[in-house]
């Protein structure tokens, strides 16, 4: 299994591409003007308490106040207004907590208007990025994410990742991780630790503390609200959360980001350092990589499949509602039940793919083919499972119900990647729009791969000058492509009279073929 990061550059933002062996699987941006990502610290002022909600909303310096709920103020928020006070007077300058006194936990089920009051300074963490009419979502239960460690300030917990199965490392790591963790702090062991030194944990501990510190010492002059600990830049911060020994390259068209980037993967992973390449070629790097052609097909709202199959992918206000077409695939009697599963299980792997590069979130209700047999219905939960096991953002899949739907729900702390697919079409006046030409190219591909398996010697396409422009200029040329694949070669005939999105296959008698 080939992975590969494409990172392209621009003045105003940077796009992260990431590939498994070709195929693109997440989507990221990341943009200047973007002050409020998740994992960014604020010192902020609680703007007013309502007990009604049992929240409080809070100034963060964002256009809407962002949601603080009781659950999210961790137990220890008494020691850290204290801290936050006396640090921001200048009282305190000892910022490793080794001699703080710790204040009274609060009560796990207590009020809002108990512990927090109007205009009161406190130190507030973005768990969920502004999205649509909301504000940020908060949390004053701090941490700070390295490596193979999360630093969690005001706490004495050590756990380790429920993905690092073996109780034996389990128990190796939380010793090491115990003999290195400071007082005042506690740790979250990341699954990226597994089989890893102390050296390496207690260097990425002190990154951490350092950072901690840094924050720390801005608070005594900082105006409220503003930020006193940002996030990593991007690029860093998605290659601390991915990157692993499965990298075959990182491709980079910025020079100064390049550097940036070798720097942080000599630091991380000394050995990959030369896996990180800058892209120098006239050639638009997203083109060279096929990104740009898997944007333009994946993200409307049919995606189209293997063997023909397709999804139709719809948004509400509640809930994403994907449903699982079989397309063309034969549905005679004795292989129906057979046909399901193999097209279910094409789309359990597509449908993965779709919500990690579409960030899709909430509630996600998907229409599978109905299956009669409980076996296989329990066979393509396995396979979802299994393919939905490297989303880094939580979720839970609910078994399929008798009407062959399954649920998912999957953790939403960002605006949802939203590309428009869609082009203007030209034989209209009114401004209507018409699906890319690589779409349509796509839609051609699929029907003609169904053609030659039923054995047609010669086929005759025709289609609009423009997608018939498309297949044949350039080479290799999209019909040189399919000569290449299928050793037949395809007539393609321009026809005036067709709209945009008209074509039909011929068979060598010149009938139409339906």
């Amino acid at each position: 299994m080939d992975k590969e990061l494409i990172i392209r550059s621009s003045s105003e933002e940077v796009d992260f591409a990431l590939l498994k062996d070709g195929k693109l699987i997440e989507l990221q941006k990341d943009e200047d003007g973007n002050n409020f990502s998740v994992g960014d610290v604020f010192i902020a002022k609680i703007r007013k308490a309502v007990p009604g909600l049992n929240a409080a909303f809070v100034n963060v310096g964002y256009e809407k106040d962002a949601f603080l709920h009781y659950h999210d103020l961790g137990p220890k928020l008494p020691s850290l207004l204290k801290f936050t006070k006396r640090v921001s007077t200048g009282k305190l300058r000892d910022f490793s907590l080794k001699n703080f006194p710790f204040e009274k936990d609060i009560d796990k089920d207590g009020k809002i208007t108990d512990v927090l009051k109007s205009n009161q300074s406190l130190l507030v963490q973005i768990v969920k990025e502004p999205i649509s009419t909301k504000g940020p979502r908060i949390s004053s239960e701090l941490s700070i994410a390295g490596r193979y460690i999360v630093l969690v300030p005001f706490s004495n917990r050590i756990s380790i990742s429920q993905k690092i199965e073996h109780k034996d490392e389990k128990d190796r790591l939380k010793r090491l991780v115990k003999s290195i963790t400071p007082p005042g702090f506690g740790i979250i062991v990341r699954t990226v630790a597994e089989g890893k030194k102390v050296a390496e944990l207690d260097q990425d501990l002190q990154r951490l503390l350092s950072r901690w510190t840094a924050m720390c010492k801005k608070l005594h002059k900082a105006h409220h609200p503003s930020k006193v600990l940002g996030e990593m830049n991007k690029a860093s911060s998605i290659l601390r959360d991915i990157f692993n020994d499965t990298f075959t390259g990182i491709t980079v068209d910025d020079e100064e980001l390049f550097y940036q980037i070798k720097d942080y993967v000599q630091e991380i992973a000394p050995k990959k350092e030369s896996i990180v390449k800058l892209y120098q070629s006239t050639v638009p790097i997203f083109e060279k990589f096929g990104i740009e052609r898997q944007i333009k097909t994946s993200f409307g709202k049919t995606v189209s499949m293997a063997k023909g199959a397709y999804l139709v992918i719809e948004h509400t206000e509640a809930l994403h509602v994907i449903d699982v077409n079989s397309g063309n695939r034969s549905n005679k009697a004795n292989n129906q039940e057979e046909t399901a599963l193999e097209v279910n299980l094409i789309a359990a792997t597509e449908i993965a793919r779709q919500l990690r590069l579409r960030d899709m979130g909430g509630i996600i209700v998907v229409d599978f083919i109905d299956m009669t047999n409980a076996e296989n219905r329990q066979t393509l939960f396995n396979h979802l499972r299994d393919e939905m096991k490297d989303d880094r953002a939580k979720h839970k899949i609910l078994p399929p119900s008798k009407f062959g739907l399954i649920q998912i729900t999957r953790q939403r702390v960002r605006p949802e990647m939203n590309i428009k697919t869609r082009e203007e079409n030209p034989n209209s006046i009114n401004g209507s729009e018409v699906e890319a030409p690589i779409g349509i190219v796509q839609k051609i591909t699929h029907d003609l791969e169904r053609l030659f398996k039923k054995d047609y010697k010669k086929l005759t396409l025709n289609t609009h000058p423009f997608i018939a422009a498309f297949l044949t200029k350039g080479f290799p040329s999209v019909r040189s492509k399919w000569f290449f694949e299928h050793k037949k070669w395809v007539k393609i005939l321009p026809r005036d009279a067709y709209t945009y999105l008209e074509y039909h296959f011929f068979d060598k008698d010149g009938k139409q073929i339906k």
